[in-house]
């Protein structure tokens, strides 16, 4: 079998995580490790791969297959997808969903421009939820979304709070509110605000000195991740960080409610949930299989940004197309 040649940029959570996943594919391989820190102090798993300089990327170009971006959404992925397209295909995480047309766009001409291809915002939200919503519109038109997150850790969102000048560590949990879901399961079919849908809790650790004022107002004051919610804030010491907050459980559900017929109206509820122990490694293993996707897509000549929905299903998977419509259509 074939393998597919991957790298990593960037090895935080989910770097890691796409390690692991790669180890557990059959049709995988890890060359490289790219990091913006001393490569000499990263130690990987795979000890046939490298870890290798960000600014040495480029020498890689003709022994990688598909890139996975695992740099953060706040203010890596804008760099860093627009950069690696010109000279890798790539997969990325990008899920700033209020950003995700402009990204597109950017990385679209850094694609094109090198003839290879992109699928961005992949993961399972944006990403599997995004499909789950475009199936049950396209199936009940006449109907209403709704997207719940959590509980559960948001990597974006906690990414964003370490952004914030003076936190040393920080995490956030996203908490639906279960009278807000409680209502749309009975059908009821409120119009929410999305501070009307969700808590968000975080748990910061201060670098020694930092004024905690400000990093509460600038935190609870984001626009596209904080701004607009119900926002609570705790400061707490990093032994407590460490011992109740280096987990990263999460999950969510997709509803749509809607309704078939004329004359006799009848009504329908479309449910997808995911629980998940571990979001890092649910992410890279979603990101693993649609660089097995980019993989493909490019070998039949096709290049440029793509977004989930322009990704055939069947290229997700390891296994042929015969094979798929034997075992599970």
């Amino acid at each position: 079998m074939e393998k597919i040649r991957i790298g990593i940029v960037g090895y935080g959570n989910i770097g890691k995580g796409l390690e692991t996943a790669i180890r557990n594919s059959s049709d995988m391989e890890l060359v490289a490790v790219f990091t913006r820190r001393n490569p000499h102090e990263i130690r990987i798993k795979d000890q046939k791969a490298e870890v290798v300089s960000f600014s040495e990327a480029e020498k890689y170009r003709d022994s990688i297959d598909v890139i996975v971006l695992c740099t953060g959404s706040a203010k890596d992925l804008p760099v860093h997808g627009v950069q690696f397209a010109k000279m890798f295909n790539t997969v990325d995480s990008f899920d700033n969903h209020a950003r995700i047309p402009e990204y597109l766009e950017n990385v679209n001409k850094s694609a094109l421009s090198s003839g290879k291809i992109s699928i961005i915002s992949i993961g399972w939200d944006p990403g599997l939820f995004s499909m789950i919503r475009m199936i049950s519109n396209a199936v009940l038109e006449n109907g209403k979304d709704y997207t719940f997150w959590g509980k559960g850790v948001s990597q974006g969102h906690s990414d964003a709070i370490r952004k914030v000048e003076g936190v040393k560590r920080g995490i956030q949990y996203t908490i639906p509110i279960e009278s807000a879901v409680e209502r749309v399961r009975r059908g009821e079919n409120p119009t929410l605000k999305a501070g009307e849908k969700h808590v968000r809790e975080c748990f910061v650790v201060c670098q020694e000195g930092a004024d905690k004022n400000r990093i509460e107002y600038e935190i609870k004051n984001m626009p596209d991740y904080f701004a607009g919610y119900e926002t609570i804030i705790h400061f707490i010491s990093e032994e407590e960080f460490e011992r109740n907050h280096t987990q990263m459980p999460h999950g969510g559900l997709v509803i749509r409610n809607g309704i078939t017929g004329v004359e006799k109206l009848h009504n329908h509820t479309i449910e997808f949930s995911l629980k998940l122990e571990s979001n890092a490694e649910f992410t890279s293993s979603v990101l693993l299989a649609y660089a097995r996707a980019a993989f493909r897509m490019y070998k039949e000549g096709m290049k440029g940004a793509k977004t989930i929905f322009d990704v055939p299903v069947s290229y997700l998977s390891v296994k042929s197309r015969d094979e798929l419509i034997k075992d599970l259509l």
